[in-house]
């Protein structure tokens, strides 16, 4: 069945495979289909090259040099990006909101005791973790652990 739909669509199935994976690839908000994608497109480039009727290319080996371009391109690709820092954002804690607050003050709506309580920084209310202390003092956020807000009093 494969090597029928092969012959039917002739030279070019690589080649329009690997545009429908980098089409895909714009939708999609990772690199996920990028590099099968460049990969398809050098199996559609030797394809061209040698034709769907070489003995020496039948679509198992079309499949197999598909599979290996696949795993060479992930992984000088995500060389490429950890080497270039692509993965990293431009802004520090983007999707890290706890870690956005460090230096913030705030008000305990919750008291400290034994070493949890909740504080109230712009519209939200966030859980605290710190020494005691009495609901309405005044506390600095110094880091983040997750959800919980690490604070000292001001």
């Amino acid at each position: 069945m494969i090597g029928e739909m092969v012959n039917f669509l002739g030279p070019w199935t690589w080649v329009v495979v690997g545009l429908i994976l980098l089409g895909l690839e714009i939708l999609m908000p990772s690199t996920f289909l990028l590099w099968p994608g460049i990969a398809a497109m050098g199996v559609g480039t030797i394809t061209l090259i040698l034709g769907v009727d070489n003995p020496i290319w039948p679509w198992q080996a079309q499949l197999l040099v598909f599979l290996i371009f696949s795993l060479i391109a992930a992984y000088f690709g995500r060389k490429l990006m950890k080497d270039k820092d692509w993965e990293k954002s431009e802004v520090e804690g983007l999707n890290e909101r706890g870690s956005q607050l460090v230096g913030q003050m705030g008000v305990l709506t919750d008291a400290i005791a034994n070493g949890q309580g909740r504080v109230k920084i712009g519209d939200t209310t966030w859980r605290v973790k710190g020494d005691d202390a009495k609901a309405g003092t005044k506390v600095r956020v110094i880091s983040a652990e997750g959800s919980t807000l690490v604070v000292e009093t001001a």
